[in-house]
């Protein structure tokens, strides 16, 4: 069974008991990959390291062949 069917059986049976109908398939997958990132950038924090741009900075360094700032 696909997505869209499992949506469309999904938005039946909630009719057919009165109830609200569920978001659409793919409606919070921008929110979810905001939250995952913060989540990651929360346990850098807890872990010590730095919490933003790190992938970034690492592609840079290995492009440019910089050392690290520290």
């Amino acid at each position: 069974m696909s997505i869209t069917q499992q949506y469309l059986l999904d938005g039946y049976r909630a009719a057919q008991h009165g109830e609200a109908a569920p978001p659409a398939p793919g409606s919070h997958d921008w929110e979810t990959a905001r939250e995952l990132r913060d989540y990651r950038r929360f346990r850098a924090v807890l872990a010590g390291r730095p919490a933003t741009g790190r992938l970034r900075g690492a592609l840079s360094r290995l492009l440019h062949g910089r050392r690290p700032a520290h």
